[in-house]
Parts: C-alpha cells; structure tokens; sequence
C-alpha cells in the first residue's frame, strides 16, 4: 500500500494523494485525496448478474454512492450517473458479457470539487480491479467567481462563492471531454476557457496516477 502525495502549480491544484488495495473484500480499492476532501473507493466484479439486469453483450456497470451521514437522494444520484457514464465511456465491458461490476464510492470528508475526486478515485480503482479500459481518465472541477476568474480544484468556500461550477472527466489518450456536469451562468467563451484549463490540469494527474502505480509496484517486484 502506497500514499502518494503531490503539490501542484499552474493550473492549480491542491495537494492530492492516493492508496490503492487498502480494502481486502472488494476486487479493487482506493482513496484519493485532494486538499480536505477524501473519497473511498471499491470496485466489485465481473460476477454473476440478475437476470433483470443482464446485457448480453458487455457487462452491467453498477454506480452506488453513499455520503457521509444519512442516505443518498437526488444529488448523489446525479452523480453516480456522472460516474457510470464516465466509466462504461472507458471500460472495454464488452470483455465480460452478462456479467456485473459494481462501483461503490464513500464520502469521507467533502471540502469541494467532490464529483472530480469521486472520477479520480473510481479510475485508481479500476485500474487495482484490472479491468480493461480503452483509456483512463481524470476528474478535474473548475468555479468561476463573481469577477470572471477561474478557479481549479475549489475548496467548498470557493464554490459557495462562485457563479458557476464545472466537472469534466478527461481522457488520457486525447485528451478529450468524456463528461461535464454544470451549474451556474456562464458564456460560451467561460466554458471553452474552462474546458482548456482542465485539460491542461488533467496531465498532472495522469503523471501522478503513473508515479503512484509505479511505486506501488517498483517495491512488490
């Protein structure tokens, strides 16, 4: 088990971490961190499906989110359909036909920008599950405040604060938008500049994902 830890700057990010395999019944695990807020991970699968939900040809993606304190309503709910479709957009399930996957994430602590830690989180965990995927991805947010500026990786005071709040799930081969979830008013132009901004955001994290797996492994082999 490794906990990787990196500082950013330009887009900024705030510091973020991760751990692989730190659940033992799930099939792949992880936390990820960034700043104070911190999401858990499991993935389960491929393993029988019921019949109700057999796709015969690629394998049934389950999303299950679940919050900190109480039970998960509308807002989780839109997120878990965020996470699914970002996942099955990557995952070769075609591989594992009639079979389920199960996606399970838990919130630890939410200090803002929860979906894209949610995206980070659930792309290191199906990588430890090794799934096929096409591609990874990564979960960058960016706020826009009241004087047009654009934030990356808002805490929760800044996205209170914000007009408008963005997540967009990036591809690591192309670099291109799998997902985006929106809120607030916003130009067209806003939208391209945050676009642009998270994708450039994005090539640190996959650099992190490649200097956490690899030191994850260069002290197993």
């Amino acid at each position: 088990i490794t906990m990787d830890v990196c500082a950013s700057s330009s887009p900024t990010l705030r510091e973020f971490g991760c751990e692989q395999n730190l659940l033992s019944r799930p099939d792949g695990s992880s936390s990820f961190v960034q700043g104070d807020t911190s999401v858990l991970a499991g993935v389960y699968g491929p393993a029988e499906v019921k019949v109700s939900k057999e796709i015969y040809d690629r394998a049934t993606l389950e999303v299950v989110m679940q919050p900190k304190v109480g039970l998960p309503g509308v807002r989780e709910r839109a997120r878990e359909q965020c996470v699914r479709e970002t996942c099955e957009a990557s995952l070769l399930s075609t591989l594992h036909p009639r079979s389920s996957l199960t996606l399970v994430l838990q919130v630890v602590h939410d200090d803002g920008s929860l979906l894209s830690c949610f995206l980070n989180s659930a792309c290191m965990a199906l990588m430890d599950a090794g799934l096929p995927m096409s591609c990874l991805f990564a979960g960058v947010t960016c706020a826009i405040d009241t004087d047009g500026q654009v934030i990356t990786d808002p805490n929760a005071a800044q996205e209170k604060e914000s007009r408008a709040l963005m997540t967009f799930a990036i591809d690591s081969t192309e670099r291109r938008v799998m997902m985006s979830s929106t809120r607030g008013s916003f130009t067209v132009h806003e939208l391209q500049q945050c676009i642009a901004v998270s994708q450039k955001a994005s090539d640190k994290i996959f650099q992190f994902y490649r200097d956490s797996v690899r030191r994850r492994y260069s002290k197993t082999l």
